[in-house]
């Protein structure tokens, strides 16, 4: 996806850590600062060692990869990456790889402490690099004879730099597989699709499910996403987890302390578990690598301490070990499921899973969501090419420049999974890790239409990102759209230049034609093509509004605000984050927008030591903080509620007298919509689709205006939610009648990823009360 760069340390600042408060256990943890100098000193101490600066984080901090191998072995890794490619083609067969004359060594990936928070991982980074580095005992030898191994030593600078779970955007980043919003997951996105591994190890902590199993070592329990092959998978999965729990536990005489002294083994889900540490999104690093055909796992240390670091080194090198040892058979499985993609050959799916061809035709005047949808695809390694004529496919006839995904290639379970409706599976699990749903074409807002037939059409690959550049069609006044986000950035872009916008009682846009080439550069950088309208009546004069959103400084190690900051970022709207203790203190009077999206413990005085920091000191300034809010809606601001939350935030504080409903912690899914003849709800359709995760719905709404209600029947279209029945036909958007107060119980800025459902946030925020 295309997205806006964000200042340097916009949103993390501070100096370096040197704990977490939501640790239970403190250790004297190697410091982000020294990594540039530890591993300069490796690599002038090692020819096997090779350290490259691969991107910045979102903070602007260096990434560091580091490549190990044996020595010579460093001019070939180009040979290596394009043998791995070569798996793409149907006739590789793994004596290619591994035949006696055959010089190849197989990529393994190590990613360390995505979650700066788990100091262990990227320790034992460090701890491993030296290892192979310097020894030469058997197992390194035999090890380094066979693979390369390429280790990413913080895959969160930030996160380590500032003890937080999450980036300086305030993204979990273990959670932005399938989005790739942050230059964080795009590094290693493109470190996995560069290598191809054959192994995926993920570095975390901590996991404690018994004193005698501590840690945690994948693979996962039901339900698996029906994307993968996973009959390949568990082939290996729980014998290569157990060689893991075999060394770890083999060598406990070596750890220093009791609990790891005395563990018999390990909690693997798979084997030890039913349910509630799945593998079904691909939003995870591990279940990402897994499209690519890695053996991929999560491995989580038990403590933060030097002894959960040795666990994770044992369970790296236990992994290792097994790799080396069945070389042949895991590759063999890996092109096998390869094989199956190219040849459309799925021996344990149904018939008519998999489509055979998505078909993405482009709206030529907002082609925005569909360029970003194509570039995604060929980022992520999935063929994707461009129809040079029109042609007919599934009972349609499509224009040239249509783009078309063939499902006979050797990533079609990736594809499938980024492009597919998805699927209810409430009645699957009990419940489930994280998300249940994701569909980029329903939440990113872009056609996709599958059909059960090989597209012939004349076409050429698309290889390199595809753009269009905007324009202006006629003399003007010109009409923009409600329809995407570029349209909103557009308005915002122009009302903060002093160029005079109108909107009318559909939420579209008008601006009158411009000396100068301000507006003309605007609308290139845009994509979008405006074309002459005349201006409605009634259609009102915008201003650049003040935006204000409150900050969710990371409770219970998460940012709950962040994915809705950046949604209006993203809409053009200057936003500035305030602590729940400044607006105590300092009140709102300098913005005209106050957005509370996240959790409703922000305003609690009752947090834990580790939590305390982020919310309210005590009872008084909890008054200080209702009071300055209730003023700022009295003399006419705008107060914004964006999830179940939030909603339950705004009741406390009175102001509204709805009541709020909410689903399960961690119900989710994409929900159809009902939505009113409103400006709430302006540029969607009468019925529209919605994101909810907890859900919200509201009842005693009458002194509010309902804008949008789930529909009724079957409003749940896909994802995992219990007792969903209760909130059917239930509204979900509404707006108090006597002050400017909009409740919305969807999530329409989750994680960075609901592109399509951004404007109802710009909606709420531009609308005349």
């Amino acid at each position: 996806m295309v997205f806006s760069p964000v200042a340097v340390q916009a949103h993390h600042d501070g100096e370096e850590a040197d704990r977490s408060l939501f640790n239970e256990k403190h250790y004297d943890f190697v410091k982000y600062s020294k990594f540039e100098e530890t591993l300069k000193q490796l690599e002038q101490e090692s020819r096997r060692v090779s350290v490259k600066v691969s991107g910045q984080s979102a903070g602007g901090h260096d990434m560091y990869v580091v490549t190990v191998a044996e020595p010579g072995s460093q001019k070939h890794f180009s040979k290596y990456r394009n043998m791995r490619k070569q798996m793409f083609k149907s006739e590789m067969k793994a004596e290619s790889f591994t035949g006696k004359d055959v010089d190849f060594k197989v990529p393994i990936l190590i990613n360390g402490s995505i979650h700066g928070t788990e100091f262990a991982g990227s320790d034992a980074v460090l701890k491993l690099l030296e290892r192979f580095a310097t020894q030469n005992d058997p197992a390194t030898k035999s090890i380094l004879e066979n693979n390369v191994l390429i280790f990413n030593v913080s895959a969160n600078p930030d996160g380590r730099w500032s003890a937080t779970r999450f980036n300086s955007e305030g993204f979990d980043l273990n959670r932005d597989f399938i989005t790739q919003s942050q230059p964080e997951t795009r590094q290693m996105v493109d470190l996995i699709t560069r290598w191809n591994p054959m192994v995926l190890l993920d570095l975390h902590g901590y996991v404690k499910y018994s004193e005698e199993n501590p840690g945690l070592m994948e693979p996962c329990t039901p339900p698996h996403n029906p994307n993968y092959e996973y009959d390949l998978f568990s082939k290996w999965s729980q014998d290569q987890a157990e060689a893991m729990e075999a060394e770890v536990v083999g060598n406990r005489d070596a750890y220093e302390t009791d609990l790891y002294r005395n563990m018999k083994g390990t909690y693997i889900p798979q084997r030890d578990g039913e349910a509630g540490w799945d593998d079904y999104p691909p939003i995870f690093t591990p279940m990402y690598a897994m499209y690519h055909g890695a053996f991929a796992y999560t491995l989580e240390a038990p403590t933060n301490e030097w002894d959960g670091v040795r666990w994770q080194m044992d369970a790296v090198m236990g992994a290792l070990k097994f790799a080396t040892e069945n070389k042949e058979g895991m590759i063999r499985d890996q092109l096998e499921m390869f094989r199956r993609g190219i040849n459309f050959d799925h021996p344990h799916h149904k018939e008519g899973f998999f489509a055979k061809t998505y078909i993405l035709p482009v709206d030529e005047d907002q082609p925005n969501a569909t360029h970003q949808a194509v570039n995604h695809l060929i980022d992520n390694g999935i063929r994707v090419e461009r129809a040079k004529d029109a042609f007919q496919a599934g009972g349609k006839r499509y224009p040239a420049g249509t783009f078309v995904v063939p499902m006979d290639q050797a990533k079609a379970g990736l594809a499938n999974t980024m492009l597919w409706d998805g699927e209810d599976i409430t009645e699957d699990t009990p419940n489930m890790y994280d998300i249940s749903a994701w569909s980029l074409p329903e939440l990113w807002g872009f056609q996709a239409d599958p059909v059960d037939q090989f597209v012939e059409a004349d076409s050429s690959p698309v290889k390199k990102k595809v753009k269009k550049h905007g324009s202006l069609e006629g003399k003007g006044p010109y009409q923009i759209p409600n329809q995407s986000v570029e349209a909103v950035n557009l308005v915002n872009h122009l009302l903060q230049k002093g160029i005079p916008v109108k909107r009318d009682q559909k939420g579209d846009f008008y601006v009158e034609a411009q000396k100068g080439s301000v507006l003309k550069k605007a609308v290139r950088r845009s994509g979008l093509t405006l074309h002459s309208s005349s201006v409605p009546e009634r259609a009102h004069s915008l201003e650049s509004l003040k935006v204000a959103i409150l900050k969710d400084g990371g409770i219970n190690k998460q940012q709950s605000h962040a994915g809705t900051r950046t949604a209006l970022e993203r809409l053009g709207f200057q936003v500035t984050e305030l602590h729940p203790r400044t607006v105590a203190e300092e009140g709102l009077a300098p913005y005209d927008v106050f957005v509370y999206s996240g959790t409703s413990r922000m305003i609690s005085t009752e947090l834990s030591k580790a939590n305390k920091e982020f919310g309210l000191e005590d009872a008084d300034q909890y008054e200080a903080f209702q009071r300055n809010v209730n003023q700022f809606v009295d003399k006419g601001g705008k107060f914004i509620a964006v999830g179940s939350s939030a909603s339950e935030a705004t009741a406390k504080l009175d102001l509204t007298e709805v009541t709020v409903h909410h689903g399960g912690t961690n119900s989710n899914g994409i929900v159809h919509v009902e939505n009113g003849d409103t400006e709430l709800t302006a540029g969607y359709g009468d019925r529209d689709l919605g994101f909810v995760y907890r859900p919200g719905w509201y009842s005693d709404t009458g002194g509010a205006t309902v804008a949008a209600s789930y529909s009724d029947g079957d409003f749940f279209h896909s994802g995992h939610w219990k007792g969903k029945d209760q909130a059917e036909g239930q509204p979900v958007i509404v707006q108090e009648k006597e002050q400017d107060v909009t409740l919305i119980g969807l999530e329409p800025g989750f994680r960075g990823h609901t592109d399509y459902l951004y404007r109802y946030l710009s909606n709420a925020v531009f609308h005349k009360q």
